[in-house]
């Protein structure tokens, strides 16, 4: 019997940094860690003066559709505490198969790694501008 069968469920850490949320995802996340995951970043964002939520996809090799809704509704409920959620480190395989999938993610910002992402909250350095990133990961292709 696995833990979610028993009603518990693994737990993504959730960090603060100062007052950003990180979450890295790796690998494969099932239904009950992504609600439960939900349900952290929602009470963390309320409990706290969180201002931004980055979520690190780059670990994840498939965004499935309730996986996708997740994600918008966290985005959602953070917006609506005021917060802004970045998603980071999308691969172009999850991209291609959220396009498929008919998938919006409205209210999330995506950036290409989570030093873009906390840039874009107003964290993180500001010489390297994003474009320069973007140009250097381009030419690893």
């Amino acid at each position: 019997m696995t833990g979610s069968e028993r009603g518990h469920t693994t737990r993504v850490p959730v960090l603060a940094l100062g007052d950003i949320l990180l979450v890295t995802l790796q690998g494969e996340l099932h239904d009950g860690t992504a609600e439960q995951l939900q349900h952290d970043i929602t009470r963390r964002v309320a409990r706290s003066p969180v201002t931004g939520v980055v979520i690190d996809i780059s670990g994840v090799d498939i965004v499935d559709s309730f996986l996708g809704r997740v994600l918008a509704e966290i985005a959602s409920s953070a917006r609506l505490m005021a917060a802004r959620t970045v998603l980071a480190g999308m691969r172009p395989a999850v991209a291609i198969t959220l396009v498929e999938l008919g998938l919006a993610l409205p209210g999330l910002v995506t950036a290409l790694d989570v030093e873009q992402a906390l840039s874009l909250l107003g964290h993180g350095s500001s010489a390297d501008p994003p474009h320069t990133r973007r140009a250097h990961y381009a030419d690893l292709s």
